[in-house]
């Protein structure tokens, strides 16, 4: 837990910094790349993500010490050629990881939620998994492990990969010359998150393109296609713990209606988006057959509900900080307390951000949490240390946040949700 918050703590503020450089420079160029509501959502399922990687929920079918262990064949000397070594089976390793998973339905789920917005900014990077309680890919380390590439090595060249997976989910970088042949370019990232037919699954390269250009998944982007974001199944909610789970919860329900006995099994691993065809016929769902006459995911929200959405985003950003720097001094059950807190608030915002009327329901059992929590520990965690009234000034505000809940639900909530065309 204390390693991973030990980066972020200086990884988050430079992605921060750069996020604020698009958004000035999209103002300063008078473009439109960046959607609030949207990009709340994007925001939130970053902190959702890092608290996921804090926690540590995820099972490895096998590790890489145990690779390591039991196939390290040769002993490389050189530091230099170690990471040489180490960032071509690295960034192999997330070539194929990311093809399979646009590949198989059972694998579709844990990356459904990086291709749900439908824009494409920096804020979007962060729309990662938090389903993905399995890892199945260690496996694809193997000739790292044969070359005796330490792990710590890998662990430096993982958020190596972190930053090169970031920094090119951007529409204001055009085509970037020579290095257009050579690794990821915003340009052909903007190709992957496209749903036109001539775009979508290509591209899945990491850092290098050159995986793309030799296992044929290479496609450049062309002058008069204008790539359309999002998913040909629009997930249709701001809720980024709703997206992480919208395609498993899909396969559970086919699995469980088909009534043919060998569809309830083998739908887990067919082609992304195959479906039984008794279910497909009697429980259809909403899909784009004409992509270029998307109609975005827009519900009707006033200033009032955008700038509260804001206000919560900054709150629990704020909340889930003092947790990474203080997380040597909780204990690790209450780490979990503290994680259920934010995953909550999360849930209760974005709701409230899709017009659900129980979104005051959720905000009420998050402040009943948080009395569950001052009380239990006396506080709000260690906040008192240095503050002695801000556990009241936190509470105050939980109490207002579910009051304003309450007043958007009945004052504002009461028109249907519209969908508005996008313009091309």
């Amino acid at each position: 837990m204390e390693t991973f918050a030990g980066a972020l703590k200086i990884v988050l503020p430079l992605f921060i910094l750069l996020m604020l450089i698009e958004l000035i420079v999209a103002k300063f160029k008078n473009k439109e790349v960046i959607n609030s509501m949207d990009a709340v959502s994007s925001l939130s399922s970053g902190i959702t993500n890092v608290l996921k990687q804090i926690l540590g929920l995820t099972i490895y079918i096998f590790t890489y010490d145990f690779l390591l262990k039991h196939f390290a064949l040769f002993k490389i000397e050189s530091t230099a050629l170690q990471y040489i070594i180490g960032f071509i089976c690295i960034d192999f390793y997330a070539y194929w990881s990311h093809r399979w998973a646009h590949r198989y339905n059972i694998l579709w789920n844990r990356h459904l939620i990086h291709h749900s917005s439908e824009e494409y900014n920096l804020p979007v990077a962060l729309r990662q998994t938090i389903s993905d309680f399995v890892q199945v890919y260690t496996f694809l380390l193997l000739p790292a492990a044969i070359f005796s590439v330490p792990g710590e090595v890998l662990t430096i060249l993982a958020v190596v990969m972190l930053f090169g997976g970031f920094w090119y989910h951007t529409q204001l970088i055009g085509k970037l010359g020579l290095l257009e042949k050579v690794i990821v370019t915003p340009s052909h990232h903007r190709i992957h998150h496209a749903i036109n037919p001539i775009y979508i699954d290509k591209n899945f390269g990491g850092i290098l393109i050159i995986w793309d250009k030799l296992f044929g998944t290479f496609q450049e982007e062309l002058p008069d296609e204008k790539p359309v974001y999002g998913l040909t199944r629009p997930v249709n909610t701001w809720n980024p713990i709703k997206i992480n789970f919208l395609h498993f919860s899909l396969l559970f329900k086919d699995a469980w209606q088909t009534k043919n006995i060998g569809d309830k099994f083998r739908i887990w691993f067919m082609p992304t988006g195959w479906r039984p065809a008794d279910v497909a016929e009697k429980h259809p769902v909403e899909s784009i057959k004409n992509v270029y006459k998307q109609k975005k995911y827009m519900p009707t929200a006033s200033k009032y509900l955008k700038v509260w959405a804001c206000v919560q985003l900054v709150t629990t950003f704020l909340l889930m900080m003092f947790m990474v720097l203080q997380i040597a001094e909780i204990s690790k059950a209450a780490v979990f307390v503290y994680a259920a807190f934010i995953f909550l608030s999360v849930y209760s915002y974005t709701s409230l951000m899709d017009r659900d009327r129980l979104a005051w329901l959720f905000e009420l059992l998050r402040l009943l949490l948080a009395l569950a929590i001052i009380s239990f520990y006396n506080g709000w965690f260690t906040l008192n240390n240095f503050a002695p009234q801000a556990t009241l000034i936190l509470l105050v505000y939980f109490v207002f946040s579910t009051l304003v809940s309450l007043a958007f639900d009945y004052f504002e909530f009461k028109t249907d949700t519209n969908i508005v065309e996008a313009s091309f």
